[in-house]
């Protein structure tokens, strides 16, 4: 009994950062915001890693601020690498969270190659390319590989990580 009303909060919680995620999705950025940071204040620095990770991985798509963007990405990867390490149950989060790593990535490489970075962009994005590997070939893993492919367009990478200069446009 105990442990359905345990699943039950988690998918609550779960479930309010979906729906604000929505609400970002449908324009209302700031809105999203104060909310994902109302959530993110309930929750707690310390909170459940995959609570954080899920909260800051969207936080980061509502700053204005690239470094602010950055930095919320990066507690984001944080929680993600704690995920796992606290018994059974977190391992259960571990496998949630396993989709979640070529996105994480991607992300920080687009907010590195924002900052002109273009070294830790890279990085990243190799780390994002190896990890989509393992994605399946459904809607979420398609676009994840084609936001590779338009990073690495914009980097000037082919698909196996060597740099190429940016092709000139005729």
């Amino acid at each position: 009994m105990a442990e359905r009303q345990g699943q039950a909060a988690a998918d609550a919680v779960l479930t309010r950062i979906g729906q604000v995620v929505i609400l970002h999705h449908a324009g209302d950025r700031e809105e999203a915001r104060r909310r994902l940071l109302e959530l993110w204040a309930e929750i707690g620095e310390h909170g459940a890693p995959l609570y954080r990770c899920t909260l800051a991985h969207y936080l980061a798509d509502t700053q204005d601020d690239p470094a602010d963007e950055l930095a919320w990405d990066l507690r984001a990867l944080t929680a993600a690498e704690e995920i796992g390490e606290s018994g059974p149950a977190a391992r259960e989060g571990a496998l949630a969270v396993r989709a979640f790593y070529p996105s994480l990535h991607l992300s920080l490489a687009a907010d590195y190659a924002g900052l002109g970075e273009g070294d830790a962009a890279r990085t990243h994005l190799s780390r994002a390319r190896k990890a989509a590997a393992g994605l399946a070939d459904d809607r979420y893993g398609q676009g994840v590989r084609a936001a590779i492919r338009r990073l690495e367009s914009r980097l000037g990478e082919d698909g196996d990580g060597t740099w190429r200069p940016p092709r000139q446009r005729p």
